[in-house]
């Protein structure tokens, strides 16, 4: 027998209905090469319970003892069952029969991209990132295959070079924008990442932490410090500060308007004095993680294979305004 040349890995906290919808999505897979490993961040063993009796599914379950978080349960499926491409599912992503088929077929055709990105119906065809280091979702969805920035870490696949020399995902981020990271590293060190607009998959946004949830607010705002201090160029993070402040008038008038994420946060009855305070903890964060962070900048420069020139090209290909990002 063959050994799997796709790890798709499917962390999980809640195992609901969701996740089951997920797995049975990947028996229809035109491509067989993989194997299924599901890690349960539930910390209760919740998926070793089983799913609903007319349900069958083949897959490895990792059972952490508490939640890891999403780039800690990626990088723990692929430390322990290594392929050749490593795959990132959601368990609220529901892969089309031709998903893995065609994501494996752009890195082959491309041998310097170390990173593919789905076609996620109504949603996205990659991230792109703005001038204070906000990544979004990449719209309107191309109906062609090319060159993006990164891929959503929602449905993504990555060569298992590129995971092991780079370390995989950033754990200390928990929770949201370690794709950005991970994708910024990589081209500094010297991948490329390609789109597959036939690389199908639908999405249920946000099904476990929420659209907008105080836990995203918060997480999103630290993560996006952590990164611009680890990946931007010191041309483009001396703009940081400034940039942010626009934004978050920006913001400011979207949740006084009831649009775009803002909105969805005072709408769902939270208190928009929270979010003010998470912006202090996640500037108090960043000053404790600081000596993290430029140790790593240092190891990404060290290592660079692109010039700061060149990455300030490919941040300005592929950017969203700080607007775009406000609306969204």
């Amino acid at each position: 027998m063959r050994s799997p040349r796709v790890t798709v890995v499917i962390p999980t906290l809640s195992a609901d209905a969701a996740l089951w919808d997920c797995v049975q999505s990947l028996q229809h897979q035109s491509f067989r090469e993989f194997q299924t490993v599901i890690v349960d961040n539930s910390g209760r063993q919740l998926v070793s319970q089983g799913p609903p009796a007319n349900i069958s599914f083949e897959a490895t379950i990792l059972n952490p003892p508490a939640n890891i978080g999403f780039g800690a349960a990626i990088n723990l499926g692929a430390r322990e069952f290594p392929s050749e491409f490593i795959a990132a599912l959601n368990d609220d992503a529901l892969p089309g029969p031709h998903w893995l088929a065609n994501l494996v077929a752009a890195l082959e055709a491309h041998p310097r991209a170390g990173m593919a990105a789905s076609h996620i119906e109504n949603e996205s065809a990659g991230l792109l990132i703005a001038i204070d280091g906000s990544s979004k979702q990449r719209l309107p969805i191309p109906s062609e295959d090319g060159d993006c920035l990164l891929p959503s870490g929602a449905a993504a696949l990555y060569r298992l070079e590129l995971f092991t020399v780079l370390g995989g995902f950033d754990e200390s981020f928990f929770l949201y924008c370690e794709d950005t990271d991970l994708g910024l590293r990589a081209h500094w060190a010297g991948w490329t990442c390609r789109y597959a607009a036939a690389a199908r998959v639908l999405h249920r946004y946000s099904h476990s932490a929420g659209r907008a949830s105080s836990l995203k607010a918060y997480l999103v705002e630290r993560n996006r410090l952590f990164l611009v201090w680890k990946c931007f160029p010191l041309r483009r993070l001396v703009l940081v500060p400034f940039a942010a402040l626009w934004r978050y008038l920006l913001h400011l008038s979207a949740l006084l308007d009831g649009r775009g994420a803002a909105g969805e946060f005072r709408a769902s009855g939270q208190s928009p004095l929270q979010l003010p305070l998470f912006v202090l903890r996640a500037h108090w964060e960043l000053l404790l993680a600081l000596p993290r962070l430029l140790a790593a900048r240092r190891q990404i420069r060290r290592t660079a294979r692109l010039s700061p020139e060149a990455f300030c090209e490919l941040l300005d290909r592929h950017q969203i305004t700080l607007p775009e990002v406000a609306a969204a």
